[in-house]
């Protein structure tokens, strides 16, 4: 089958399953106890973390979480919850564009008396500095904004957005989920406290991810328990997931970023093709992207049954988050661009990575104008 959902999840690498194998074969312990078994899960731990920090250019900081959904709502929850009780006014600052993780974490501040606030978005998608500005009168407790959106593939000037965070006394938390080794990342240049990363979008493991938090900045967790992750993720880490997150961060680092470059060919070559299709159109920037994804948009052909008609012709493709399946209303994501409700249920992701090549490109350009057509003879006639 032809995987051009990459966003939804990674092929696990072979090198990241014989990591997580190899530490499985011999007998380890709890990372938490002091004799010889529990001092090699711990060593084992401390090594992964160190990779996972090499990634995003960090020598400390990372928590290890079940995966980016945790991580989100432990930074979001955490850090907002944190600057409160410190005296910062109870307002967090964010977008409509946002993934559902963060989208819950802000409706569980929003039911603790917080006030959310939703940036506006051009029909780009793009967030101005100007009305983060307006919106930090008075000051916040946190600002969270994605560093590359889930179903658009934008990239937000983090830095810029981020300074101006920090100049109106919010802390900044980043969803880099998408972003981790599909682009570089330093987490100092971009001047974030908080950002959350998930094994599985990057050809690791699912079930495990990591936050970084920022050397000073205060969290509250998420529940009490144990001491394990500085007391701010209680309970005995998932050490065998935690090897394949650091395996994978190693190679997201040496050879990851190095494959943006013909990712982004990829996707180019199949963005052109597709605009060729009479009504097709490009939702989101395509200016400021990361590689590999592109959100299309096929006028009255709606994207469930694009998806489904390119599923049955061996192609996987999405019309939003993996999170959001099931659902038969249009992405809010795609609202939030100011289209209506008809258009934005016509919205198709695709999503490439390393493993796909110019004939899977080639065939799906020459597969998907037969598929709308059909698809529309089917509506009108």
């Amino acid at each position: 089958m032809i995987d051009f959902d990459h966003n939804a999840t990674t092929r696990l690498d072979q090198r990241v399953k014989e990591a997580m194998l190899a530490f499985l074969s011999s007998p380890r312990g709890n990372p938490s106890s002091i004799h010889a078994l529990g001092r090699a899960a711990r060593d084992a731990l401390e090594r992964a973390r160190e990779e996972v920090g090499a990634l995003i250019g960090a020598s400390s900081g990372v928590v290890f979480t079940s995966g980016g959904t945790e991580a989100d709502f432990l930074g979001v929850l955490g850090a907002a919850r944190a600057a409160r009780a410190a005296g910062r006014p109870p307002r967090v600052v964010s977008s409509p564009l946002e993934h559902p993780a963060v989208r819950g974490a802000l409706e569980t501040l929003s039911d603790e008396g917080f006030e959310v606030m939703l940036l506006p978005v051009d029909e780009k998608g793009r967030v101005e500095q100007g009305d983060l500005a307006e919106a930090l009168r008075g000051g916040a407790a946190l600002v969270t904004l994605a560093l590359s959106n889930h179903e658009l593939g934008n990239v937000y000037d983090i830095a810029a957005l981020a300074e101006l965070a920090h100049a109106h006394g919010a802390l900044f938390h980043s969803d880099g989920v998408q972003a981790a080794g599909r682009m570089s990342i330093d987490v100092h240049a971009l001047g974030v406290d908080l950002l959350s990363l998930s094994g599985h979008k990057m050809h690791g493991p699912k079930g495990i991810g990591a936050l970084w938090v920022k050397p000073g900045v205060e969290i509250f967790p998420l529940w009490k328990g144990g001491h394990q992750e500085k007391g701010l993720r209680p309970g005995t880490e998932n050490v065998v997931g935690i090897v394949g997150l650091g395996e994978a961060c190693r190679l997201a680092r040496t050879e990851g970023i190095s494959c943006a470059e013909s990712v982004s060919a990829l996707r180019d070559r199949l963005e052109q093709g597709l605009l060729a299709i009479p009504g097709a159109r490009v939702n989101g920037d395509r200016e400021r992207r990361v590689p590999g994804t592109t959100n299309m948009a096929l006028a009255s052909a709606p994207g469930e049954l694009v998806v489904i008609a390119l599923d049955l012709a061996g192609v996987a493709a999405s019309t939003g988050a993996a999170c959001a399946s099931g659902s038969m209303e249009p992405s809010p994501v795609i609202l939030a661009l100011g289209q209506p409700p008809d258009r934005a249920a016509e919205a198709v992701r695709f999503s490439l990575g390393r493993d796909n090549t110019q004939d899977e490109v080639d065939e799906v350009i020459s597969l998907l104008p037969v598929i709308v057509e059909r698809i529309r003879a089917a509506s009108f006639g």
